[in-house]
């Protein structure tokens, strides 16, 4: 029955490609009523290698491929960062992995990647190979795709190492799980809360604070501490944010993130482009895709650390997922760009 069920799985992709060659796998998937790696898995023994591997040990495997493309992505965002892993490190017991570098920033949660594959596949004339990673339910994580800089020898070295045995075109995933229940206003500690939100050190303190308080992110900022600590501003807001800082050349930081993954992009943008309801970065080494109208609540969002006081500007859908979050480029021991800070000032005006 599964082998069945999976052939009539991959008819019926070869049928929708067929109608619409640019349709992208995900959205094939959404239309056909399954996730992403359940479709993926149909073309194993073709274009697809299923991997086996303790994913902290993969991912020291990384940087062998030298210049290479992460792609992290969410519903509404997709994140495209060209450059080399690097100074990978674990916390928290092996459990989250960081690649800190001014190109391939990322940290990792380990405990969410479930099933990984080699995939080798043509677009748009050209063949493209990448490591793609998913979580228990088939959702993707993270993919890396090589470049024409990367090591294809390297890749060709690492999927034939972590090759699974089971090179069968079915792949089961689980329901998703639903998401940890936050309490309602009326039974949060809303002075407590407030304290901490005040109290805080490091901008990283901030999730674990609405894990302790129960808290939806959104909800959170609602709560927030009186005064400018958390407000909301207009819709257009990231496309004024990144009109100003392309045309005054102010470095920024640009985080995309899904359960599985922090991805970051540190630096200046100047290529803004809008196309087919997406508004674009494309430069050589950053490309961000955003659905703009999926946007439904926009913050400006302060926090104290003890480099003085963190601005970032956080972009939600109207399920209160967060899309991507903004800040001034900055590092631990640095105070926040001043420049930045204007630029906040501007779109609050």
């Amino acid at each position: 029955m599964e082998t069945i069920t999976t052939l009539d799985l991959r008819q019926r992709w070869d049928a929708l490609v067929e109608a619409n060659p640019k349709l992208r796998i995900r959205n094939a998937a959404t239309e056909l009523g399954v996730s992403e790696l359940e479709l993926l898995a149909t073309k194993t023994g073709e274009t697809a290698t299923r991997l086996d591997a303790d994913w902290g040990e993969f991912l020291k495997e990384l940087p062998r491929l030298g210049y290479a493309m992460a792609l992290a992505r969410n519903e509404w965002a997709v994140h495209e960062r060209k450059g080399v892993y690097k100074n990978l490190s674990f916390e928290h017991g092996g459990t989250i992995a960081l690649f800190v570098s001014e190109d391939i920033d990322l940290r990792i949660f380990l405990n969410k990647w479930k099933h990984g594959f080699a995939v080798e596949e043509f677009s748009r004339g050209k063949l493209r190979k990448s490591f793609q990673f998913f979580d228990e339910s088939g959702d993707a994580m993270h993919k890396v795709y090589l470049t024409d800089d990367s090591d294809e020898a390297a890749f060709e070295d690492i999927k034939e190492t972590y090759a699974s045995g089971d090179q069968s075109a079915f792949q089961g995933v689980e329901p998703r799980r639903p998401e940890r229940s936050r309490l309602p206003d009326s039974e949060i500690d809303v002075v407590a809360f407030q304290k901490e939100w005040l109290e805080l050190k490091d901008t990283h303190d901030f999730y674990p604070l609405l894990m302790k308080h129960r808290l939806a992110r959104t909800q959170a900022l609602r709560l927030a501490p009186e005064g400018h600590w958390a407000k909301t501003v207009s819709n257009d807001a990231l496309r004024k944010v990144f009109t100003i800082v392309a045309d005054q050349e102010v470095p920024i930081m640009v985080f995309v993130q899904n359960p599985g993954i922090v991805q970051i992009h540190t630096g200046t943008i100047s290529n803004l482009q809008d196309y087919d309801g997406f508004y674009n970065v494309l430069d050589p080494a950053f490309n961000l895709h955003l659905k703009e109208d999926a946007i439904a609540e926009s913050w400006v969002v302060r926090k104290p650390s003890v480099d003085g006081i963190v601005t970032s500007l956080e972009l939600f859908d109207k399920e209160g997922m967060l899309i991507a979050t903004i800040f001034g480029k900055r590092k631990p021991g640095i105070p926040e760009l001043e420049a930045w800070r204007e630029v906040i000032g501007r779109i609050q005006d």
